[in-house]
């Protein structure tokens, strides 16, 4: 088969020494951006909230109608 007796395994390196250079690859945003970010979730968050009690509202008064 095959000559795998003379083959040498190379040392895998620790995990946790990979996940740290990793982490230093990483471009973290500056507290501005992240500031921004969090309000334009939060006012999405709101308004689409809104908009499901409306359309939820508006959907129980028409099967109320219906059913009465």
């Amino acid at each position: 088969m095959g000559d795998s007796k003379n083959t040498e395994k190379t040392p895998k390196p620790s995990f946790w020494k990979g996940v740290k250079a990793e982490f230093k690859k990483i471009s973290w945003p500056d507290r501005t951006k992240i500031f921004k970010q969090s309000v334009a979730v939060i006012c999405i968050s709101l308004v689409l909230g809104f908009i499901i009690t409306l359309l939820d509202t508006i959907l129980q008064y028409g099967v109320n109608l219906l059913t009465m």
